[in-house]
This record gives C-alpha cells, sequence and structure tokens, in this order.
C-alpha cells in the first residue's frame, strides 16, 4: 500500500515542507529541492515499512509546532526543527533517511553530481554470453576454509 493513502493530508504537507528544509532547491547547481513534486511522489510510493516511523516523527513535528508544521512561517518552523532534532530519536533519523534517499536518486540531482544514469559496469562493454572469463581472477585464488557457525 502506497503511503500517500497512511498519511494524512496534514502529514504529507508536513513532509513537503521537511523536505523543502533538509534540501531546499539550487539555481546555482540547477537541482531541484527535496519538496519538488517527483521526489515526494518517490517518498511516497517507497516509504514501505518506514511508513509508521515516518509518521510518527511528523505527529511529532505537528504536536512541537502546536498545528502542522506546514502552516508556521519560516522562523517558527526553525525552531521547532531545533527541538525536533534534540527529542525526535529513531524517527526523526528515519525520516532524514527517507528524504536524503529518495533526493539523491533522483535522476537531476545524480546528473548534476557528474553521476551517469545506468549501472556503472559494464561501462559500454559487451559482455559476451556465457563469457566466464571474468571469474578467472576469483578462481586463481585458494579456497578459504572457515568453520560455520
Amino acid at each position: 500500500m502506497s503511503a500517500a493513502n497512511e498519511l494524512t493530508p496534514a502529514q504529507r504537507d508536513d513532509l513537503r515542507t521537511v523536505a523543502a528544509m533538509i534540501i531546499p532547491a539550487s539555481d546555482e547547481y540547477k537541482v531541484p529541492g527535496a519538496d519538488d513534486p517527483a521526489v515526494q511522489a518517490d517518498m511516497l510510493a517507497t516509504l514501505g515499512r518506514d511508513t509508521p516511523l515516518v509518521a510518527q516523527a511528523l505527529d511529532h513535528l505537528a504536536r512541537l509546532a502546536g498545528k502542522p508544521l506546514a502552516e508556521l512561517d519560516t522562523t517558527k518552523r526553525d525552531g521547532v526543527a531545533n527541538e525536533f532534532r534534540a527529542t525526535g530519536g529513531a524517527a526523526a533519523a528515519t525520516l532524514v533517511r527517507v528524504v536524503l534517499q529518495c533526493y539523491y536518486r533522483d535522476d537531476r540531482v545524480l546528473r548534476s553530481l557528474g553521476l551517469e544514469l545506468r549501472a556503472p559496469f559494464p561501462k559500454g562493454y559487451v559482455l559476451e554470453e556465457g563469457d566466464w572469463a571474468l571469474l578467472d581472477p576469483v578462481k586463481a585464488r585458494s579456497g578459504t576454509l572457515r568453520r560455520a557457525p
């Protein structure tokens, strides 16, 4: 089930607000902020097992703010964010990890970092089907025996 159905509209607004606070857009580097609709859609689609902790973090933020964080002005948000960092615990860490994870897998962000939008191997080289020569260095090593636990 998508987190879009599990989070309330206020929580989704607060998630967008927190994401923008963590990573704002940059015209200099031509990258979106973490509140970009595509990044937000990725977050909501992939929260999965992190949904309860993210919801807990967003609820904690709303309690600290006295209302949804998105409704506060910027100065008050910063104060709430500082208190949240000190008291948020595992839920706060999960929220930050989710934002960073989804942001740094966005194609626009990867391009701005000079990374290619494909797997780094085989770097354009075509591998022959059934060519096991790549394993020759591994096969040449002596075996290692270990006791099973």
